[in-house]
């Protein structure tokens, strides 16, 4: 026994576009979603970057016989961009006691010839609210720069 009232939706193509559209839209909003996040992950590392390569280039640049440099100036210059420290942090959330970690901490007054600055800066990325709907927790961001002292 065939049922008759069933032929007209099988030939008809009405409610294609619309069930077609129901199944891509979401996966292709949450695939949006993803590529906006990653590319602040990535771009919040690279300040993280600058940050850490322009303390480096600071502290490894300064001689004590010709001019008072100090931790607290590098710290500024690689958080927020400024010997001072004023104006916005450079990274969001990256500030605190073990943001940046700079080695020598104490300046060198007659370097040798393998004197090397190493400054790190550790930083957590804490996702959107729409990243964090993924069940996927802050992600910790650190870099590394050596430089070599060359004094002024």
């Amino acid at each position: 026994m065939k049922v008759k009232w069933k032929r007209p939706f099988w030939r008809s193509d009405d409610g294609t576009i619309l069930a077609e559209a129901l199944l891509v839209i979401p996966v292709v909003t949450i695939f949006a979603v993803g590529i906006l996040e990653f590319g602040n992950v990535f771009w919040q590392r690279q300040l993280l970057e600058v940050g850490v390569r322009d303390a480096a280039r600071y502290w490894s640049r300064c001689n004590p016989v010709f001019a008072t440099c100090s931790l607290a100036t590098a710290r500024n210059i690689a958080i927020y961009g400024n010997p001072e420290g004023t104006g916005e942090l450079r990274v969001p959330n990256w500030e605190g006691s073990g943001a940046i970690t700079i080695l020598p901490s104490v300046q060198v007054t007659s370097p040798s010839a393998g004197d090397t600055v190493v400054v790190t800066g550790t930083m957590t990325y804490s996702p959107s609210p729409i990243f964090g709907f993924l069940q996927i927790g802050n992600i910790s961001i650190s870099y590394t720069h050596q430089e070599r002292y060359y004094g002024w």
